[in-house]
């Protein structure tokens, strides 16, 4: 467990805007590309963002597990960036159809016993980009969303941040490098949804399942009318093995929260979310 004062530093090199989890164990820092207009099939509004998150070990050593959202422009500076101060990547992919601009997310991930050095090399990969400083999230609630009903639907608290967004840890242990990952460090299950108007909105975000799990996902998902985007994983060397699904769909958004409800049923996932 750690205190806040244990990653002052840290959060001086990211600009200050960060937290500590209430059980001590994950301090992570959120960037929102708020610089890029993002749309997909036409829908606009969209936010995604950059993350860096990190947990200190008994021995001592800090891993940081992180995500830099890219465009195509800047996807080659991040890598060299990332690269020469040491952080290793473990996946370069898209999270969302036909969206403009063309933006690319690079999983990152690093080991050291002076965490201020894993936030330095964060920044260099962040400074190759054009994100803004972070800020806050708009935690205003969606306007046109019945978000009692999506917490129903999906049988567990949503937050308004940028959206109405969910989160669901997995039961099992996650390891990955022969240590414990805590599910803050990125290994959730996440739902992110946008009004649109009229109740609907467009769902996006993504599972998180072991092999056996992603099929069932898919179908279950196919047959609810959610497209899926993406499948990949987001680690070289995490126990259980875990593979990630990203998702999109726009339609009522109380029956697509039934869908992912019936979807993340079919995987190992704690039965809450927030």
């Amino acid at each position: 467990m750690t205190h806040p004062a244990d990653w002052r530093g840290v959060a001086e090199v990211l600009g200050g805007v960060g937290g500590l989890g209430s059980d001590g164990l994950v301090y992570r820092v959120e960037f929102p590309r708020s610089d890029v207009n993002l749309t997909s099939y036409g829908v606009s509004g969209l936010m995604e963002a950059s993350y860096a998150a990190f947990a200190r070990y008994p021995d001592g050593r800090t891993m940081l597990m992180g995500d830099l959202v890219v465009t195509e422009a800047e996807l080659q500076r991040v890598t060299d960036a990332v690269q020469t101060h040491g952080l290793q990547q473990s996946a370069i992919h898209k999270h969302l159809p036909a969206h403009r601009p063309t933006l690319w997310w690079t999983h990152v991930t690093g080991m050291s016993t002076n965490p201020v050095a894993l936030a330095r090399a964060m920044r260099t990969g962040l400074d190759a980009t054009a994100t803004p400083e972070p800020l806050a999230p708009d935690t205003t609630p969606p306007a046109g969303l019945d978000t009692a009903a999506l917490d129903a639907a999906l049988k567990a608290k949503g937050r308004s941040a940028n959206g109405y967004r969910f989160t669901f840890a997995r039961r099992e242990t996650i390891s990955d490098d022969g240590r414990v990952v805590p599910p803050a460090m990125g290994v959730t299950t996440a739902f992110a949804f946008h009004p649109v108007g009229d109740g609907q909105a467009a769902v996006t975000g993504d599972f998180v399942m072991t092999a056996d799990e992603v099929q069932p996902v898919i179908k279950t998902l196919r047959n609810g009318g959610i497209d899926v985007v993406e499948l990949h994983n987001h680690s070289l060397t995490d126990q259980p093995r875990l593979f990630y699904l990203h998702i999109w769909a726009v339609a009522e958004a109380v029956s697509l929260a039934r869908t992912l409800h019936t979807a993340a049923s079919a995987t190992n996932l704690a039965a809450t979310g927030a």
